[in-house]
């Protein structure tokens, strides 16, 4: 298929910047989801591979040719889009096989190929139907449908999934990294859903603001994020950060309302400036240590498991339990925070202070 590299590239509209200075490249066969909340810059991002819009400065290259100053029709891309675009008055075979007849394919290659695509995606029994006659689900399958029948070097998605609702959001998912897979096609993936990108992703390229924080697979950015932002947005439970000054002790923290994190001192070095923010799943705090002592305010019921939300001075900490659930609003209970799960970021650019990885640093 192809590789892609992005080198330099920013985006200005009038006197904002959009995209400052991305440097990336995509493997062949990788597939890469760009991840970040609304309005960050992600699909600009995506629009300028696609030729959508114009770069600022910048190139982008597939397969060691530059393609910024191409047209669409000439990159290899094929672009799958939020509301899929389908066209209305034309079937089924018709919207999968319409980039086709425009690049004057003759008509036994065009059906063949509208054939085998529509068999990959199970759409055989729908080829005659009109858009308005399918469901969500199905409409987003012919959408990607007239992506594939195109063969091209390059799919590129956004954010695919947003107008599905959650059960089928998951299955189409799941069928999604498959056809991947069995494609062996480099996808570009965006999305402000973190559970797509970790599910689907070979690496996340995680964005903020037109900076790129972090490149790395789900595990490392699960494991080690490089600043309080991806901490932050990255994990199903959101992570605990509270912002903290070093105390004269050497070996604690102490958090706006007075309260004190005792830790073993080797965790502090480094954290110079004064400020820190602690950063902690939800997930990884035990109940019962000599961390932190809490107040719990609300207990939520999930089945599984519960999350206590835990007043800390100034500042909410949750916590998953999964013990017998004995806790009510208005209990005392003292935390452990296990020092190898804790991450410590810089409180005035977020960047991580106890393990060595710089901003956009790739993994």
């Amino acid at each position: 298929m192809a590789q892609i590299k992005l080198g330099g590239v920013t985006k200005q509209f009038g006197s904002t910047q959009v995209i400052c200075g991305v440097d990336i490249t995509i493997e062949d066969r990788e597939f890469v989801v760009i991840l970040g909340p609304s309005g960050c810059g992600k699909s600009t991002l995506l629009r300028m591979i696609a030729g959508l819009e114009d770069l600022s400065t910048g190139e982008i290259s597939i397969n060691s040719r530059r393609v910024d100053h191409l047209p669409p029709k000439d990159r290899g891309c094929a672009m799958v889009f939020q509301n899929y675009a389908l066209y209305p008055h034309m079937s089924v075979r018709g919207n999968i096989g319409y980039g086709l007849r425009i690049a004057r394919m003759p008509k036994p290659e065009r059906e063949k190929r509208i054939a085998e695509t529509a068999k990959l995606l199970d759409l055989s029994e729908l080829l005659n139907r009109k858009p308005s006659q399918l469901s969500g689900g199905q409409r987003q399958r012919v959408a990607i449908g007239r992506a594939i029948a195109r063969e091209p070097e390059v799919f590129l998605f956004d954010e695919p999934l947003s107008n599905l609702d959650a059960k089928l959001r998951t299955s189409t998912r799941v069928e999604l990294r498959k056809l991947h897979d069995r494609l062996g096609a480099t996808t570009i993936y965006v999305t402000h859903d973190q559970v797509e990108a970790m599910t689907l992703a070979d690496r996340i390229v995680i964005i903020n603001d037109g900076v790129i924080e972090q490149i790395g697979t789900p595990k490392q950015i699960y494991d080690a994020p490089a600043t309080s932002f991806v901490a932050g947005f990255i994990g199903s439970h959101q992570t605990n950060l509270v912002k903290v000054k070093v105390g004269q002790a050497g070996d604690r923290f102490y958090e706006a309302g007075g309260n004190e994190f005792i830790f073993p001192e080797a965790l502090l070095e480094g954290t110079q400036p004064n400020k820190a923010v602690i950063g902690i799943r939800p997930e990884e705090i035990e109940i019962g240590g000599n961390t932190v002592t809490v107040i719990v305010e609300v207990v939520e019921e999930l089945g599984s498991h519960r999350l206590l939300y835990c007043r800390c001075g100034t500042s909410l900490i949750t916590v998953v339990d999964e013990s017998d659930g004995n806790k009510i609003p208005g209990d005392c209970i003292c935390l452990g925070l296990p020092p190898s799960k804790v991450h410590l970021f810089d409180a005035e650019n977020g960047l991580i202070l106890n393990q060595p990885r710089k901003r956009g640093a790739v993994e």
